[in-house]
């Protein structure tokens, strides 16, 4: 039984071997998806600037201001993250894209290869960024950016989750299995595999979350810090999309009630104070954004998009929620929540478990988890463009993973053993199989990467790609078998763990 107030050696040793498991296995799970979100990340690095010019009709969600160029309509804060590690990467990165353009031009090679997708869009960009050559270039970037920023991230992302549940349940041993589950029972697992906003954002509000509610009185002792870290946390999740303004909010009314129930009135001004400080830097960076891309600091990107489809619904697709897309998000088959976290449905029979310890000590952090459900889905539940998550899986709703997973996992640490093991044994399944297979859902939905793995056998998003590339059929023929990467990684992940102290 861990004490929960302490960091023992057996407790950092666990959690930084907790950190390299998980980015190991999300890093050789990486697809080599080119998001919208990778053009400013790009542009970032290489020359300091989010103007898109150059890639100009590569992407649905690129558009041109009059004026100002082209850009992306959603918050820059994933790429601005994005573009360190791509920076870092940039010299190489320009010597391989010389030598193969290079190559080409020698060849005489201009008639792109055949990219034999199930996705019409997906072969047609591939065959437009060869004639630009930006093929190897983003290809290069969507690796990089998955390998060193979402898979270290989330992998960080999932020891917060490890020290949440430790605090939660006074346990090394259940936190860390029940942390594992989060990791690769969940559809952080699927999110991790490339650039995605939503799944940082939650973590970065996850963190936010955890400096409010202290469950490591030692770690930041301080309360004034504490305060201005969750405003800071807050900010960056409205800079990464404006959903986050869910997490803004909610972290402040957590933070104010908190300090007015445990210390006073005055105590729950001035922190909320300190907390609205901490916000100014990202919120401040976000307005700088859009002054720059937009010409006005206080729209929306989404306000000078061009019409898409749902655009004429309510505010650039926002309306009033809807009970058809609140049904949408928790339980279509393609990409509702609870059809591919079916385990999260535990979490809303967390209170009836009131009466125990874990709940008693916790009760307030737990509420303000299901709230900011709550809060996060009826937000949702008025975008129009949910109804384009067929193609995508679960999103709009990922940033709530880890909040709901700990009453969920209060829940779980209470089952009898045979339970936990099936719903794990599922929970894993599922997820793996749609880290695995990232084609559209349909008509099975989050059933058919399943179904097309036990058919199809173990695969990886990268040999995938790549077996469907005709210039590299001659050598890996049209299936590559990812065995010999999972038996390295297991080796590597056995090194990690063969001296490790057993958590209490």
């Amino acid at each position: 039984m861990g004490e929960t107030g302490v960091w023992t050696r057996s407790t950092k040793s666990t959690a930084w071997r907790l950190l390299v498991t998980c980015w190991v296995v999300y890093a050789i799970h990486a697809s080599t998806d080119v998001v919208r979100e990778h053009y400013p990340a790009i542009a970032l690095a290489d020359r300091f600037s989010f103007r898109l010019d150059e890639y100009g009709g590569l992407h649905p969600d690129l558009f041109e201001k009059p004026g100002y160029g082209w850009h992306i309509g959603n918050n820059p804060g994933i790429s601005m993250f994005a573009a360190v590690p791509y920076f870092l990467a940039r010299p190489g990165v320009d010597a391989v894209v010389g030598r193969v353009q290079a190559g080409r031009q020698a060849r005489g090679d201009t008639i792109p290869p055949t990219f034999d997708s199930p996705r019409t869009r997906s072969a047609g960009f591939y065959a437009e960024a060869y004639r630009r050559g930006l093929d190897v270039k983003l290809g290069l970037a969507s690796l990089i950016t998955q390998v060193f920023f979402m898979a270290p991230g989330s992998a960080l992302g999932v020891v917060l989750v490890f020290l949440a549940l430790r605090a939660l349940l006074a346990s090394d041993r259940q936190a860390l299995w029940l942390a594992l589950l989060y990791a690769f029972g969940t559809p952080v697992f699927f999110r991790t595999g490339f650039l995605n906003h939503n799944l940082m954002l939650g973590h970065i509000a996850f963190a936010g979350f955890l400096a409010v509610w202290n469950p490591s009185a030692h770690a930041v002792p301080s309360r004034v810090k504490r305060s201005v870290l969750a405003g800071v946390a807050g900010g960056a999740a409205l800079l990464f999309d404006y959903s986050g303004v869910v997490f803004l909010l909610g972290l402040f009314g957590y933070l104010v009630l908190k300090q007015w129930r445990e210390a006073s009135a005055p105590e729950a001004i001035r922190h909320g104070a300190w907390y609205v400080l901490g916000t100014l830097p990202p919120v401040l960076l976000l307005w700088l954004y859009q002054w720059r891309a937009f010409g006005n600091p206080f729209l929306p990107g989404q306000h000078w998009m061009p019409p898409v489809e749902y655009s004429d619904r309510g505010y650039q697709g926002y309306s009033l929620p809807q009970l058809e897309l609140l049904a949408s998000l928790a339980f279509d088959h393609r990409y509702g929540l609870f059809a591919t976290a079916p385990l999260l449905l535990l979490a809303f029979a967390a209170p009836l478990f009131r009466k125990s310890a874990a709940w008693r000590e916790n009760a307030w952090a737990l509420a303000v988890c299901l709230v900011l459900f709550a809060a996060l889905w009826v937000f949702f539940g008025g975008s129009n463009y949910t109804r384009l998550q067929w193609n995508t899986g679960v999103r709009y709703l990922t940033p709530i993973l880890p909040f709901l997973f700990l009453p969920a996992a209060l829940v779980l640490s209470r089952l009898p053993r045979g339970w936990l093991l099936t719903f794990a044994i599922a929970s894993v399944t599922l997820n793996w199989c749609m880290a695995m297979n990232r084609e559209v859902f349909r008509p099975l939905g989050v059933l058919d990467p399943v179904l097309r793995v036990l058919t199809g056998g173990f695969q990886l998003p990268v040999l995938t790609t790549l077996s469907r590339m005709e210039q590299f059929r001659p050598w890996i023929g049209d299936a590559v078998s990812p065995l010999p990467v999972f038996a390295l990684a297991a080796v590597v992940l056995w090194v990690i763990w063969r001296k490790s102290n057993q958590p209490g």
